[in-house]
């Protein structure tokens, strides 16, 4: 146990000098009540009890000055904290071909709102991660319980050159390793699901085929969203370029790791995603403070003094 306030502990001086005081007041008192020279008299004035009872309320008066003190002091210990393990990544697709205008009201944008509406459905316990791809992939939100964080990541999402599908595969495999291990279980891995938006097409990076192979030995399941229709074109420096979506890529993914494949329409059927995902609640040491344990201690034993004293002696302390 360690303390944040640990110069308060000073006042732990208080007890013995409480001691110290009491020892010296009930000397006072024997050599008060030996000027009475008629003992038959001071039996009925002051009959005799038990030497005990008067003092237990002091003792419990002087725990509860220790207990306060301490808490004064507020102390703090490690604890086991149960955290929830599941974790999904979400991989968006931020290529130029997302540009495209044939899902409205364009490709990314349609794929940005599909994110933040599933983020929103998923339960507040499960862990979240975002990984942005183009020509590269990039995780821009680790493992978190923090929706905020990931929402405003999906609304900063930019455009780029370039589509590594294959990366973004590894990148979120990458993102659920840093998902804490479970001590009791360290060998097991967290349950894990991967969410990818994108419209399909390669063309750089680890291939589609090796990020699949990495998914399947990690046993994560992939769910795909592919945005696009195959009549989809945009503007490349002044010239209308077609980028047909690659529905049998996605597809390929999806059924090779054990997924579901959808298309932009059916995004509310992903929550087949966490439905069967499971749970797996691990647990982490964190320093918590525990002033209030000893703050209550601390009252008790000031009841007990009282209620001692009042049963004991017929009076409060």
């Amino acid at each position: 146990m360690t303390f944040l306030a640990p110069g308060r502990l000073w006042l732990l001086l208080l007890v013995p000098l409480l001691v110290l005081a009491y020892f010296l007041l009930q000397r006072r008192r024997r050599r008060y009540a030996m000027r009475f020279t008629n003992l038959a008299l001071l039996s009925r004035v002051a009959p005799r009890r038990p030497a005990w009872r008067r003092h237990v309320a002091m003792v419990l008066m002087l725990v509860t000055v220790g207990l306060m003190v301490t808490a004064f002091a507020r102390p703090q210990t490690e604890v086991r904290v149960p955290r929830e393990r599941a974790t999904i990544v979400v991989a968006v697709d931020v290529s130029i071909s997302m540009r495209a205008d044939d899902v409205s009201p364009n490709r990314l944008r349609a794929a940005q709102e599909a994110a933040t509406e599933f983020v929103g459905s998923l339960p507040k316990k499960f862990n979240v991660s975002l990984v942005s791809f183009a020509g590269t992939a990039s995780i821009l939100v680790p493992p978190t319980t923090d929706r905020g964080a990931v929402d405003r990541a999906i609304d900063g999402l930019e455009l780029a050159e370039s589509t590594a599908t294959g990366e973004a595969i590894f990148t979120s495999l990458d993102a659920i390793k840093q998902v804490p291990n479970d001590p009791s279980h360290p060998s097991e891995p967290a349950p894990a699901r991967i969410v990818l938006l994108s419209d399909g097409y390669r063309n750089v990076g680890r291939s589609v085929e090796q990020g699949v192979a990495a998914a399947r030995q990690a046993q994560v399941p992939i769910y795909t969203i592919a945005f696009g229709t195959p009549f989809g074109t945009v503007d490349i420096e002044g010239q209308r370029t077609p980028v047909p979506v690659d529905e049998d890529t996605m597809r390929e993914i999806a059924q090779q790791t054990g997924g579901q494949t959808y298309t932009a329409e059916s995004g509310q059927e992903l929550e087949q995603v966490y439905a069967d995902i499971g749970s797996s609640v691990g647990y982490t040491t964190e320093e918590q403070e525990i002033t209030s344990w000893w703050a209550g201690l601390g009252l008790l034993a000031a009841m007990a003094a009282a209620g001692t004293s009042l049963f004991l002696l017929g009076r409060l302390p």
